[in-house]
Parts: C-alpha cells; sequence; structure tokens
C-alpha cells in the first residue's frame, strides 16, 4: 500500500481493521438493521449470510460509508468512518455493490483505471506503477483479454468482474463484496471466490450460497436485521441455526474426493433432517 496512506501513522498494529459498533439503520420507520455490532480482524475473509432482506446490503454499505446509520457507527482503523475524508476511505476500503454502474463510453481497462482515482493528483500523475497495477488487478480476475472492449458490449458476468478489478485496482486493505458471484456461471464463481480468498486484503463478502460461504474463516449471519451469530462456518451454521434462520433442514456430507464437508439442504416440508 502507498506510503501516504494515513492510516499507515497509527502505529498500533493491535488495532482493529473496521468494526461496526451499535449499528442501526432505518428508513421510513422499518428498521433495517438492528444494533450490530462486530470486529472485522486483519487479514481475514468475512462472509456475511442471511436469507432475502436479512440486512446483509445494508451492513455492507454502512461498513463503506454509502449509507450512514441511523445510530452506532463505524470504525475504521479506530477512526469514525464520518469523520474521514472520502479520499482517504477510498485508500483504504474498496466496494464491489451488486448493481455498480459505470459510464457505457469507457473500455474495460480505462473502467478499472477509474480505480486508481484516489491515488492520483496534480503532485502523482498517472504513471506506469499505476499502470501495472490495473494490469494486475485485471490478471487477478482473468480480464485481460477484454481489455479493449467497450463496456456496453460486455455480459452481466464480464461487468460484475471489472468492477471487481476496479475495486482491486484501488489496491485496498479492505475489500467488501455484495453477492459478488451474482450473474457469473458456476465456473467463474468459483474462480472469482478462489482468487477474492488469496489476495493479500481483508474481505467482507456477502453470499448467498451456503456452500460457497464455508471457505470463509469467519460468517456473520443476519436475520431480519440483527446479528443472530458470529463464528466458524460449522459452528454457526447448525442444524437449529438452519431452521430458524433459513427455514431448511440440513446435514453435512463429506466429499469422497477431498474429504471436504458439505451442506446438503432440504425446505422443510420435505420432513427429512
Amino acid at each position: 500500500m502507498n506510503a501516504s496512506n494515513p492510516f499507515h501513522a497509527t502505529g498500533d498494529e493491535g488495532m482493529a481493521l473496521l468494526s461496526a459498533v451499535h449499528l442501526s439503520y432505518a428508513v421510513k420507520g422499518a428498521q433495517l438493521l438492528k444494533d450490530v455490532s462486530l470486529v472485522i480482524r486483519p487479514g481475514e475473509n468475512l462472509g456475511v449470510v442471511g436469507p432475502n432482506g436479512s440486512g446483509k446490503s445494508t451492513l455492507l454499505k454502512l461498513l463503506a460509508g454509502i449509507k450512514t446509520p441511523t445510530h452506532g457507527e463505524v470504525l475504521l482503523h479506530g477512526k469514525p468512518l464520518s469523520t474521514l475524508r472520502r479520499r482517504d476511505i477510498a485508500r483504504c476500503l474498496a466496494v464491489v455493490e451488486q448493481q455498480a454502474q459505470t459510464s457505457d463510453n469507457l473500455t474495460v481497462q480505462e473502467a478499472v483505471e477509474l480505480g486508481r482515482t484516489p491515488w492520483l493528483s496534480a503532485l502523482a500523475p498517472w504513471s506506469d506503477v499505476d499502470r501495472d497495477i490495473v494490469d494486475q488487478a485485471m490478471a487477478d480476475v482473468n480480464l485481460q483479454r477484454l481489455k479493449d472492449r467497450a463496456w456496453h458490449s460486455l455480459s452481466g458476468g464480464e461487468r460484475q468482474r471489472a468492477h471487481i478489478a476496479r475495486a482491486l485496482a484501488q489496491q485496498p486493505q479492505i475489500l467488501l463484496l455484495d453477492e459478488p458471484t451474482n450473474h457469473l456461471d458456476i465456473q467463474q464463481q468459483l474462480l472469482i471466490l478462489r482468487r477474492v480468498h488469496c489476495l493479500p486484503v481483508t474481505t467482507v463478502t456477502a453470499l448467498h450460497d451456503l456452500n460457497q460461504a464455508l471457505a470463509c474463516d469467519r460468517l456473520a449471519v443476519l436475520d431480519a436485521g440483527r446479528l443472530v451469530a458470529l463464528g466458524l462456518p460449522f459452528d454457526v451454521l447448525t442444524p437449529q441455526r438452519l431452521h430458524t434462520t433459513f427455514g431448511v433442514t440440513g446435514h453435512w456430507l463429506t466429499d469422497p474426493v477431498d474429504g471436504a464437508r458439505l451442506l446438503r439442504l432440504r425446505t422443510v416440508s420435505d420432513g427429512a433432517s
């Protein structure tokens, strides 16, 4: 990370990277998030899971500073997000939303280059270093062959990979991804998640697929806007939690190829356990 990042001046290596402190968010009286507190550890892959409407996207938008909490606060390196400049936040934190927008007049490479904006100024203009960072970001999501394509010609999955590449071009310490595998075929889903988990950044990823979520270091389970469980995937996805939060029954299977544990899920009406 660029040495000019103000967050590197704290000298406190033990400080949490990103924290939610009693976060609540309401719109027109509807409580979308209720008193959520959690600490995101440096270097971890935290998954956020829950049924539709549980508050996953809202939580990520609050953590990113896109939305302002009704109550509580977000701390970035121990500093309230509300007190920081957007440029400084963008030098530390990048976000990929479900419905991110980019001008149709850009090529893929030009769209990814926008990720370098927080680092550019009159005293620090575009350089070969920036170009190398952009090239690596596109390589991380296997996008090099599409770099000269017009944005409007991309499929939904290709656009999603380009948005992730643009976020990586920011060289963030923290990467927030809201259902990053939307619009991707199964091969690209597996490749993207594997690449994300191998990146030298802290990641917070909202996911629908519980088996994909098993690859995360920890899971935060949301239900009706509340944080109802936080811990290791195999500890929080208990039969009781699957039933009460997700409305399904499930049991564990072992993959005979590599010994990995997988969830077999059924609707409650199936009567299986």
